[in-house]
């Protein structure tokens, strides 16, 4: 067995159907006194919900969160928090809204508590991300990461399916690439394979029933064991053309990270035998007789979501831009980073070629 470090984070896990209603007592619990509501314009009515719930503990709501956390976004949320004497903020939603949190999080300290709506698996990180300039900048600092989470399998029933299938390769993503990160471990590996089949089950049960309890609570669960994994574990070459992609040419982050998995392990395949041996195990790729790439973009493919970059608005002369772009500072990964197989990658990538 290789050496390893494993750091256990300190943070508190609410999950099960109608889990929300423990919401009073977890802020409780923070020590907090008033909190600042965060979500996207769209989920104003389930921020607004979540601020009845707080009573006198909602400070108010901030509902300006998007995609990618622009830095002019991330200046207001933290002015209106200071403005209004929060001492602790309630992200609800996907990786948007909890981005914004970890953006106050970073410079004021203020404890964050996440109400994922999404299977997007930040607010299991210290993992941040804020856009500057037209270029996406993530890091790692231990105060970003949610003090407490509650996952309420009914707050993603609404889901919308598209989305919901998005949102869970999103997830597949994060477990993907823990399984060869240079600072992987063999727990991370255990809690990536699970989450890479829990995800693999449920999407299409998903698709077939978008009202099926049982398969979002499994599809939620599936996203805080890839979350976790990727808690501990570095990001490589997917995640560095996704960041690129998204914070140069703002493309939606789950649609985005749907399209490049498949790509990004068809080119380290060969640098990644146990990885993509746990991965197909996970997702039955024997008895299907399918490769994992190809299993991940069927799984995409056959349940309706995206898998050409082209589709996404991408103009075909940017995929050079982002080429040159992701090859600045680069994320370890396992097989060394060319230019031209890259091209490749990402021009097969743009047109959704099968791998």
């Amino acid at each position: 067995m290789k050496d390893f470090v494993y750091v256990s984070q300190p943070q508190r896990v609410v999950f099960g159907a109608g889990s929300l209603k423990h919401l009073a007592r977890e802020i409780e619990a923070l020590g907090a006194r008033r909190a600042l509501v965060l979500c996207t314009p769209e989920q104003r009515a389930s921020a607004a919900q979540v601020a009845d719930m707080l009573g006198q503990r909602a400070a108010g709501i901030f509902d300006r969160a998007v995609m990618h956390v622009p830095i002019e976004t991330a200046r207001e949320a933290r002015a209106e928090a200071q403005r209004l004497g929060a001492d602790c903020a309630v992200a609800i939603g996907g990786g948007s809204t909890t981005g914004l949190g970890k953006a106050i999080a970073l410079d004021s300290g203020l404890p964050i508590l996440a109400i994922p709506t999404t299977y997007a698996g930040s607010e299991m990180t210290t993992i941040y991300g804020i856009t500057e300039g037209g270029q996406k900048k993530t890091g790692r600092d231990p105060r970003v990461l949610p003090r407490t989470v509650i996952y309420d399998p009914l707050l993603t029933l609404s889901l919308p399916v598209g989305l919901s299938i998005t949102s869970g390769i999103n997830a597949m993503a994060h477990a993907a690439e823990c399984l060869y990160a240079v600072d992987g471990n063999p727990i991370m590996d255990l809690q990536s394979e699970e989450g890479i089949a829990a995800l693999g089950k449920a999407l299409p049960l998903i698709h077939q029933d978008p009202s099926n309890l049982e398969a979002r609570s499994l599809a939620l669960y599936g996203a805080w064991l890839c979350g976790q994994a990727l808690a501990n574990a570095g990001m490589a070459l997917h995640h560095k053309l996704c960041h690129t992609l998204g914070g140069s040419f703002n493309l939606p982050h789950a649609e985005t990270h749907t399209i490049i998995l498949p790509h990004a392990l068809a080119y380290n395949a060969p640098a990644i035998p146990d990885a993509l041996a746990r991965m197909a195990r996970a997702l039955n790729c024997q008895a299907r007789g399918l490769t994992v790439p190809q299993a991940i973009y069927d799984l995409a493919r056959d349940h309706g979501a995206p898998v050409a970059l082209k589709d996404l608005g991408l103009s075909e002369p940017d995929l050079l831009k982002a080429l040159d772009i992701a090859l600045q500072n680069q994320y370890p990964n396992p097989r060394p980073l060319e230019k031209a197989p890259l091209r490749d990658l990402l021009y097969n990538a743009w047109h959704g070629v099968r791998s």
